[in-house]
């Protein structure tokens, strides 16, 4: 079983429709997995809820 079967995806709200999405699931109890929704056999990053915390307040 891949090891992301049971995460429900949702696109990021700031993708506008411009072809240029991020797609997240929240839904795991230790990992937030992001990815390009528009590849969703492709290449998946896996963050911590702390590191993913961190990562986001340094985008902002």
């Amino acid at each position: 079983m891949h090891v992301f079967a049971e995460a429900t995806w949702r696109v990021s709200s700031y993708s506008g429709g411009q072809g240029e999405c991020v797609g997240a699931a929240d839904n795991l109890p230790a990992l937030i997995p992001v990815r390009d929704s528009k590849r969703p056999t492709g290449p998946t990053l896996a963050f911590s809820s702390s590191t993913s915390t961190a990562f986001v307040a340094h985008l902002r």
